[in-house]
């Protein structure tokens, strides 16, 4: 060989390694599978129709898929708590939407906003305003962790601090974006979540605000829910309790004149124990009553009597 020349291998090369014949880079299987009729044509490998087809459909059918998911995970709405699966709950999965209104202390309506299109410049889809556009299309979250004083239901009075403590809620969250933490569903059918702000610079679908039920703990609108099925989240029951000690301390919100006062749960206790207490046996089911039909007088008789009335 001359190494005089460049680039090497040209002309004077030998004719037969020159004309080597193309690799077929296909795997014998493969070959068979076809019918052997893969072979490589000047360099490059022509595939055959049979296997053409084969992947074009693996990669529509995968496609198909990805976008089915993804439309269902970023893209569809969840209308309210009824749609809110067992398995969302068990994979305690994140939702963002719009609060609507706040009812309690700690509960809200959530209108879901998944995915894109509810911020300008890219805004195609609007979170309804009037109520008859909202009916059954928010999910009712209920605050985890923390319970907050009774309003008025039912006729019983409202407990002390109980406007207050909704006043700082509806001021935090009403018609504001917040992003949940799903974790079950309550005896009332609500939706126990972990509730954040939206984060301040940093993007919310990477990073989560301050968590709505400690900052409640800490302003001492609320105190720690102890009852069966509480949750407490990454940070523990130790949290809550701590952050409550340190607003009564301070005598913030509803502790301000002292921790004497009746609890949410105290207050619940007492009613249904004296709920228990008055309650009669419903009263029985009154029989119908059959209405006996006055017989009618004749109209000749009628009449003759009114006119000795006259």
């Amino acid at each position: 060989m001359n190494l005089s020349k460049w680039p090497w291998g040209t002309s004077d090369e030998p004719a037969a390694h020159q004309d080597q014949a193309p690799v077929n880079w296909f795997p014998a299987s493969v070959r068979a599978l076809v019918g052997g009729n893969v072979n490589a044509q000047a360099g490059s490998a022509t595939l055959p129709p049979q296997l053409l087809a084969i992947s074009a459909f693996c990669l529509g059918s995968a496609t198909t898929l990805g976008l089915v998911c993804i439309y269902s995970r970023y893209v569809r709405r969840i209308p309210n708590a009824e749609w809110v699966t067992p398995e969302m709950l068990a994979k305690r999965r994140w939702i963002k939407g719009c609060v609507t209104s706040v009812g309690d202390a700690d509960n809200f309506r959530l209108y879901h906003t998944p995915g894109v299109g509810w911020r300008w410049p890219l805004k195609w889809r609007f979170v309804p305003s009037r109520a008859r556009d909202l009916k059954d299309q928010t999910i009712h979250i209920r605050l985890a962790g923390v319970d907050a004083p009774e309003a008025a239901h039912f006729g019983r009075p409202a407990q002390a601090f109980s406007e207050e403590s909704l006043a700082w809620l509806k001021n935090e969250v009403e018609d504001k974006t917040v992003y949940c933490q799903l974790l079950r569903r309550d005896q009332y059918g609500r939706i126990v979540a972990f509730a954040h702000l939206k984060p301040r610079i940093l993007p919310g679908i990477l990073f989560s605000g301050k968590c709505v039920s400690l900052e409640m703990l800490r302003a001492g609108w609320v105190e720690t829910y102890e009852q069966s099925g509480a949750e407490y989240g990454r940070w523990g029951k130790g949290e809550f309790l701590r952050l409550q000690a340190e607003a009564q301390a301070a005598r913030r919100g509803m502790w301000k004149y002292g921790i004497t006062g009746e609890s949410p749960a105290e207050y619940k206790r007492r009613y249904a124990a004296a709920g228990a207490d008055s309650e009669e046996p419903p009263p029985p089911a009154s029989q119908p009553r059959t209405r006996t039909r006055r017989k009618s007088k004749p109209d000749w008789i009628q009449r003759i009597l009114d006119v000795v009335k006259r």
